[in-house]
């Protein structure tokens, strides 16, 4: 049966309290797990064994310290133990490895000489890594460093891309070991960690290089258009996009019975919002018809995301879908805009959240951000964490029956902004802030799930750039420019 809560008690004082007591049995893990309905089969994707695991080529950079004895060190002096530093780090790469599925390959000995350090270019070039990792023990091999990337790193053109030629790298120094100016490693295809034995951001660095393997390696389904199903190749990414038509999408959802998953899962839906306003029960049903119809097309294309045109989709809008598979970490785009599930995909691989593509609006008055759209995720902290409160909604700008989230997003949290531009130069627009608030509507205007941000790059928040960014959960903007310089991607704040 429908809830009789009228759209203008969602801004009662009961309804207030109310949301605030479902969001402390949300943080208990009470809420039904949706997610495990849907299928188990990968997530709906089909496993393709030419995917390849990202590799990374690295070596330490040092003399041997037998060969120093009664020589002059300098930093990072006598004392430090570059044989047992390299053990001890050797062990954490091999964690770092395991932990995120890619191999990281390391010379088991040190270069020293000229010519140790030929051998390793010449291998590396043979091999063509995703990625290398270098490792100086010492001040004065940092010209080691350099010879290597000069061979092997990405040049730059006059535009400040980066050319396809060279492997990125990551210069990893243990703190007290180079003294002086490390501007020149500041730059466009090179990222350098220098801190005291800081594994964390080492394990960053190689999960930069791996999500950039994966995002080259990924298939994004467009549903689009009436045409015969096409494939092309985005610039920069490589990632492949398959268009498939908007009648497959209509005839999978068509042949997809309700059965007792497609009613588990509108079940699901029901329990975990905290209210049903506007949809029946058979507009839920229909929603979750979507869903199971998506996850095939998902499978039977070697799809890794989806987008679609999906405004004019009526009954069929996929709002209720998107919020799932984005929850399940599957990268899926409004508006068939490509943009999106790219940054999504960017998002979900570096930072395991999934994100809100969303429509741009200002708050002149409090100066703050406000963005808006008919879906969102549910699992704003990950996968594994429960879902924010939320209601089912019909979609706010037609009056056929349908069901979108309207998800409520906590105040207080840090949020990062990001958006992928294409271009002759690549560029990321990058922004941070924190939640002030999410709207009932009425009163507000726009679309279903809103949140109202704060921006700490910009004195005005109307200078924010950007349409369809996507908004997500958790402080990350220095890492997203990170990324960016490894990859050569221009930072728009």
């Amino acid at each position: 049966m429908k809830h009789q809560h009228s759209e203008e008690e969602t801004g009662c004082g009961c309804w207030r309290r109310d949301l605030l007591g479902a969001m402390g049995v949300a943080a208990g893990g009470m809420a039904l797990d949706y997610t495990s309905l849907a299928d188990d089969d990968e997530n709906g994707r089909s496993a393709d064994s030419k995917k390849n695991v990202a590799t990374v080529r690295g070596a330490f950079i040092y003399p041997p310290s037998e060969k120093l004895k009664g020589e002059w060190w300098s930093w990072p002096g006598m004392d430090f133990d570059a044989e047992g530093r390299q053990k001890k780090y050797i062990e954490g790469i091999r964690n770092i490895e395991q932990k995120l599925g890619m191999r990281i390959e390391m010379d088991e000995k040190p270069l020293d000489e000229q010519g140790s350090v030929a051998k390793f270019i010449a291998r590396a070039k043979r091999s063509r890594p995703d990625g290398l990792l270098l490792i100086p023990f010492k001040h004065s091999h940092f010209a080691q460093v350099d010879r290597i990337l000069a061979e092997m790193g990405p040049k730059t053109a006059r535009n400040k891309a980066v050319t396809a030629s060279g492997i990125p790298a990551v210069v990893f120094s243990c703190l007290g070991v180079k003294h002086g100016s490390v501007k020149q490693y500041r730059r466009a295809g090179v990222h350098l960690i220098q801190s005291l034995d800081n594994l964390d951001a080492l394990e960053y660095a190689m999960k930069m290089i791996k999500a950039r393997r994966a995002i080259q390696e990924s298939r994004i389904i467009s549903v689009a258009g009436r045409g015969e199903t096409q494939e092309a190749t985005v610039p920069f990414w490589g990632t492949k996009v398959r268009r498939v038509s908007l009648k497959k999408f209509e005839k999978e959802v068509e042949r997809t019975e309700i059965d007792d998953a497609v009613k588990g899962l509108a079940v699901a839906f029901m329990k975990n919002a905290y209210k049903r306003i506007e949809p029946s029960e058979d507009d839920v049903l229909a929603a979750a018809r979507v869903h199971f119809a998506n996850k095939r097309i998902l499978k039977d294309e070697q799809g890794d995301a989806i987008m679609m045109d999906c405004l004019s989709r009526g009954e069929l809008i996929p709002c209720m879908s998107f919020m799932t598979l984005r929850d399940e970490g599957i990268a899926a785009g409004c508006e068939n805009d490509l943009g999106a599930p790219l940054t999504l995909m960017l998002v979900q691989h570096l930072f395991d959240r999934p994100g809100f593509q969303h429509n741009p609006c200002f708050e002149t008055e409090e100066n703050h951000y406000f963005a808006s759209h008919c879906t969102c995720p549910s699992r704003l902290h990950g996968p594994d964490k429960p879902p924010s409160p939320h209601l089912l909604r019909n979609f706010a700008h037609t009056n056929e029956p349908t069901c979108v989230p309207q998800v409520f997003w906590h105040k207080g949290d840090e949020v990062t902004m990001a958006h992928y531009l294409p271009g002759k130069l690549p560029q990321m627009l990058v922004y941070s802030g924190e939640v002030v608030k999410s709207y009932p509507m009425p009163p507000v205007g726009g679309c279903r799930t809103n949140v109202e941000i704060t921006i700490n790059e910009r004195a005005d928040a109307c200078d924010v750039k950007g349409h369809h960014n996507v908004l997500f959960c958790g402080n990350w903007a220095k890492q997203l420019r990170q990324f960016a310089q490894l990859y050569g991607m221009a930072v728009v704040s």
